[in-house]
């Protein structure tokens, strides 16, 4: 085994699964954690490093994933979750004091992911499975589980970091951002909306998975959907945190990475499915109220991450980084471009609802 991988050899020797390894293959391209796909003879694993400074207390993780599993499999023994194997000592968790903490799923044969969304059925299955993820889990104390990422999806905490960084922020960036900096506070009554929402207990707090994308889904090679990965990010949060990014992700033939603003334009049959697919199996969960915040679930989530990035150009790209001058700029105004497609669509994209919760029912 290649020592450029970085697998600690105190990690293999942890797991008894791992002792005839034979191929090591890193997946991916992952912004958080490292992953690899290990082959021991005919049987595979994955192997995942977690990054221990965006997941400060790991085992944060480790016992959300055990509330998880038992709330789960005391309704349904059969449904199936991605959980970590123990090794030889019993644990789920391998720390190597030079390299930090790892853990070992099995790899589900016949299954594939996508980096990249392609077609309708893909985005009307993947809603269905993080809606039925997210039903399955209806019913669990939120109070049991830790934040993994403490206000990872707290907007009002993300446009507080915003103001701050636009009253420190170099005058030159402050400069080239005015456009973008006015957009943001001129919408700002996303934010107050989304307070209100919460203080008036319009959203019901859940367990929800906080991380949506596309590779998070496990699909057979006919695109129907398997199961949801990576549980790092399930904690207490509200539904617009899942069905808000699959909206923001999903919708847009182009990812957050195109700098040409004038492809980015939101698909309506790819909106009408992640809504199909969710409320398939969320339509008995959320409450009427939460019903009327589906397109809205896109507006925060469209609106944070463009905070996000926007706040990292100002403070001179110390979060994401940036891979040419002015990257996280072009990335906050791809996000605005797209927030502003959602606002001119939201009239439409109400009446599909409507009409799709009449021929689903609710």
């Amino acid at each position: 085994m290649s020592q450029s991988l970085s697998i600690p050899a105190s990690v293999i020797k942890a797991y008894r699964q791992l002792q005839n390894t034979v191929r090591v293959e890193k997946l991916g391209n992952g912004l958080i954690n490292t992953t690899w796909k290990i082959q021991c003879g005919e049987e595979a694993y994955i192997l995942q490093k977690i990054n221990h400074h965006v997941f400060r207390d790991p085992y944060i993780i480790e016992n959300n994933l055990k509330q998880i599993a038992a709330f789960i499999h005391s309704h349904d023994a059969d449904y199936q979750l991605p959980l970590p194997l123990k090794t030889l000592c019993g644990e789920e968790l391998v720390f190597d004091t030079a390299h930090g903490y790892f853990r070992l799923f099995p790899f589900w044969e016949g299954s594939v992911t996508h980096t990249v969304l392609k077609t309708v059925q893909q985005a009307f299955e993947a809603a269905r499975l993080f809606g039925k993820f997210a039903k399955k889990l209806n019913g669990l104390d939120p109070k049991l589980l830790g934040a993994s990422i403490p206000d990872f999806h707290n907007l009002s905490l993300r446009y507080h970091q915003f103001m701050n960084a636009v009253d420190q922020a170099d005058r030159n960036r402050k400069e080239r951002a005015s456009l973008l900096i006015h957009f943001l506070q001129e919408h700002a009554g996303i934010v107050e909306a989304y307070e209100s929402y919460v203080h008036a207990g319009t959203m019901q707090l859940r367990v929800m998975h906080h991380d949506t994308k596309i590779s998070n889904v496990l699909f057979d090679d006919e695109d129907h959907g398997l199961a949801v990965i990576d549980l790092d990010t399930v904690m207490p949060g509200y539904f617009i945190s899942d069905l808000g990014d699959m909206i923001r992700t999903y919708t847009c033939a182009v990812n957050e990475e195109e700098a040409a603003l004038d492809k980015i334009t939101i698909r309506k049959d790819f909106f009408e499915a992640i809504i199909k697919g969710y409320l398939s199996e969320m339509k008995d969960v959320l409450s009427d109220a939460e019903k009327k915040l589906l397109v809205f679930s896109g507006e925060f989530m469209i609106y944070m991450q463009c905070l996000r990035f926007a706040t990292d150009y100002l403070e001179n790209d110390r979060y994401y980084g940036s891979s040419y001058p002015g990257h996280n700029l072009n990335r906050a105004l791809n996000q605005m471009k797209l927030l502003q497609e959602l606002i001119q669509q939201k009239p439409a994209f109400e009446n599909s609802i409507a009409g799709i919760l009449d021929n689903i029912g609710t």
